[in-house]
């Protein structure tokens, strides 16, 4: 069977999920597809363009316009298609964060939100810059969600013995909270920004 573009994107999506973004290599990949790591750059002429096609692969959803309504609904309702998009995938917000492309979903979306914002009535560049803080929040905020953690607690009980344990336990609180309500809480902030410059 002839090995196809969308074989290889989706032997590297099941490798970085079963080893990490550090563990895809081009031997590796061609090894778990059963051909030469060779045969890969007739798809892909670099690691690099390969991890830029998958982290256009992973934001294809982001790119969908969101249903009618007003901004700030609509933009809320892209972050959280975007964190959704980054947590599919094991190590997808960091994989974003290390690749700039300009493949068409990418592309999409960032046009799509800005379009968002510009029909709210902000100048074409500063809904560039919103939709790149906003993305910035998102990605940031994600890493953080797939970065392995298991010594907080641990890493929290020493720093109280050191530092006070009031001061601790407040930044414990902030950083064992719900992921969810996190997100939420500074997309909140970010979005009250916006609404005030408008």
């Amino acid at each position: 069977m002839q090995l196809r573009r969308a074989d290889v994107l989706r032997g590297a999506r099941e490798l970085i999920d079963a080893e990490g973004l550090d563990g895809l290599t081009m031997r590796k990949l061609g090894a778990q597809l059963k051909v030469q790591a060779g045969a890969l750059y007739w798809h892909f002429p670099s690691k690099q363009a390969l991890l830029d096609a998958i982290a256009d692969d992973l934001v294809a959803t982001v790119a969908d316009a969101p249903p009618a309504g007003p901004w700030d609904q609509r933009i809320v309702t892209m972050a959280h298609r975007l964190r959704r998009a980054l947590l599919s995938m094991r190590d997808g917000a960091r994989l974003v964060a290390e690749t700039f492309t300009t493949e068409p979903n990418t592309l999409l979306a960032g046009r799509t939100g800005m379009q968002i914002l510009i029909d709210a009535g902000m100048q074409p560049d500063k809904a560039a810059w919103t939709m790149l803080a906003l993305s910035h929040y998102i990605v940031g905020h994600t890493i953080e969600e797939q970065a392995p953690c298991d010594d907080v607690p641990a890493k929290l009980e020493a720093s109280a013995a050191k530092y006070g344990a009031d001061l601790v336990a407040e930044l414990g609180a902030a950083v064992t909270a719900d992921p969810d309500r996190r997100f939420d809480f500074g997309l909140g902030l970010m979005i009250d920004g916006i609404r005030r410059y408008l």
